[in-house]
């Protein structure tokens, strides 16, 4: 079983049915028409979850790569620290989604991951993962999936970055949350940011000072509604006319 150097209580799961007939990680782990004979095998590779206080480290650069995480509750931001000592922020992480992919290649993590409140996460050891998979199409099928989308959203991240401006990269960072939340059964148009204004702005390449002008001039055009960390996004719409405009 999977283990790091960091503080985080091991959890022992209960049977796969209960634990995740709930996890909007079923798509993943339960995928449709699993034998029994499957489910047992998966059962016993989600077999242990791990609580992540807020502000402590999943995994730090340079950890051992032997497991992915899925988030099952609470929230994760990814950061690199540059020679300096300067943070930049790589990636947030909501629940139902997955945490150590970068670490595939090399069997290194590249990347910290941080928990931004006091979160859990079930344990999926990649070589059993890779071992029953290899076994079990629907279930290779789903994690390629899972990769296929975690490449795009680095896609779009680099090309959010290399041609938008500070407003419209903005607004494509809260329609991306959107979006999410919404595929994983969430509201769409409300969340809670659980990242700081700083960090959204390290994401996205944005002085602080910038990402807060672009928050208030959204509310005072009646695009979204902000009170502290709760956002209500009141025009989608316009959020997007404004991403797409670039192009034009």
């Amino acid at each position: 079983m999977a283990s790091t150097s960091h503080s985080g209580k091991l959890l022992s799961g209960g049977s796969l049915a209960a634990a995740c007939s709930t996890c909007s990680l079923r798509e993943l782990c339960v995928p449709g028409g699993i034998p029994v004979a499957e489910l047992e095998k998966l059962d016993a590779l989600v077999a242990m979850r791990r609580r992540v206080k807020r502000g402590d480290p999943l995994f730090i650069v340079g950890d051992e790569f032997r497991a992915l995480y899925a988030v099952r509750s609470g929230f994760f931001k990814t950061r690199i620290t540059s020679s300096d000592g300067r943070d930049q922020i790589t990636g947030f992480q909501i629940p139902g989604e997955l945490l150590g992919f970068e670490g595939v290649a090399t069997e290194q993590h590249g990347v910290d991951a941080i928990a931004l409140e006091d979160s859990e996460v079930c344990i999926l050891p990649y070589g059993e993962l890779e071992r029953i998979a290899r076994d079990f199409q629907p279930l290779q099928h789903q994690l390629h999936k899972v990769m296929s989308r975690e490449i795009m959203r680095e896609h779009n991240v680099m090309l959010l970055l290399g041609t938008m401006k500070a407003e419209e990269r903005v607004a494509a960072f809260l329609l991306n949350l959107s979006e999410r939340y919404r595929h994983l059964g969430y509201a769409a148009n409300e969340f809670i940011l659980r990242m700081t204004r700083q960090e959204i702005g390290s994401y996205l390449g944005l002085k602080l000072e910038t990402v807060s002008r672009a928050f208030s001039k959204f509310q005072e055009q009646g695009v979204i509604e902000a009170q502290g960390k709760k956002i209500s996004l009141l025009d989608i719409p316009q959020l997007r006319k404004l991403v797409s405009s670039h192009k034009g």
